[in-house]
């Protein structure tokens, strides 16, 4: 009823039937059933139709100043909305891993804004994984598997291999351990999300799985990291976070016979039928840094 009534509106406004079917971009006769079919609906006549003329009834007026500023309302709202959806402009909210989002994917997030200057851009970091859609974020980006099936997802890349490190001045204090077992005996640092230390030997297939107790811990890996080129302990740390200091020589890579699979990053956004331009264009963004950049091509 609602397209009827529309076509109603438009069809007084241009002053006959033929003029409001062209504009309408509709035969002539299939507006005249369209019409019936609202006066039907509405049990009144609600224009005089005549070969050479159109005019509204006195019903027909009425219905017509009531209807005409409702009309108008919702397109202009239409056209709002298909701003919304096609322009890249406005807010975006994107939930993040902080170290992620600090370091790795630090440059996307500026160059985003360079290019589309009508974006604003709200980032809300923190190391565990929030509710998408309660929070009213648009975006989240998350690594290691997605089984929420109650999101779309699209994988941007991948977080390389995690691995053990410490510093020259800690292990030349401390010994180098040649062991699993031998970490139990050193200063450890933790950080969340890698609480938990998880490796496989390359060689013989056998895995370890367990949550050490650490020297330090904190909730957040690039602390940590710090903590580790300060000598303080042994780190295990995404490569792509510590992959600068170990070409340095700023840390060394322990024990390298035993590794972690690469994690895969995901961009995840709600199940709905439209996800507007601005959101749509930063998913390709980021798509496109992480496919550029080696520590997190896949």
């Amino acid at each position: 009823m609602l397209d009827e009534l529309a076509l109603f509106v438009s069809t007084v406004e241009a002053g006959s039937l033929r003029a409001a079917a062209e504009k309408a971009s509709m035969p002539a006769p299939t507006l005249t059933r369209r019409l019936q079919k609202l006066e039907q609906h509405l049990g009144c006549r609600l224009l005089h139709r005549s070969a050479r003329r159109m005019t509204p009834t006195r019903e027909g007026w009425q219905y017509y100043e009531l209807c005409r500023p409702l009309i108008h309302s919702l397109q202009q709202a239409t056209a709002k909305l298909d701003v919304t959806l096609h322009e890249v402009s406005g807010l975006i909210r994107v939930l993040a891993p902080t170290d992620l989002a600090n370091d790795n994917l630090a440059p996307a997030w500026i160059s985003f804004m360079t290019q589309y200057p009508e974006v604003r851009l709200e980032l809300e970091l923190n190391n565990y994984t929030q509710d998408l859609i309660g929070s009213g974020a648009d975006l989240a980006i998350r690594v290691g598997a997605q089984p929420d099936s109650l999101l779309n997802m699209r994988k941007l890349g991948q977080s390389k291999a995690v691995l053990l490190v410490a510093s020259p001045g800690y292990l030349a204090k401390n010994g180098t351990p040649e062991s699993i077992e031998a970490l139990k005996q050193h200063d450890l640092l933790i950080s969340t999300p890698l609480s938990t230390w998880s490796m496989r030997h390359r060689q013989s297939g056998e895995s370890v799985s367990w949550q050490p107790q650490g020297k330090f811990c904190v909730n957040g890996v690039y602390l940590a990291l710090q903590a580790a080129l300060a000598g303080l302990g042994i780190l295990f740390c995404p490569e792509s976070l510590c992959h600068n200091p170990l070409q340095r020589g700023e840390l060394i890579q322990l024990l390298p016979e035993w590794q972690t699979s690469s994690r895969e990053i995901y961009a995840v956004w709600s199940q709905q039928q439209y996800v507007p331009a601005r959101v749509r264009a930063l998913i390709e963004h980021l798509a496109t840094f992480c496919q550029q950049n080696p520590l997190l091509m896949v």
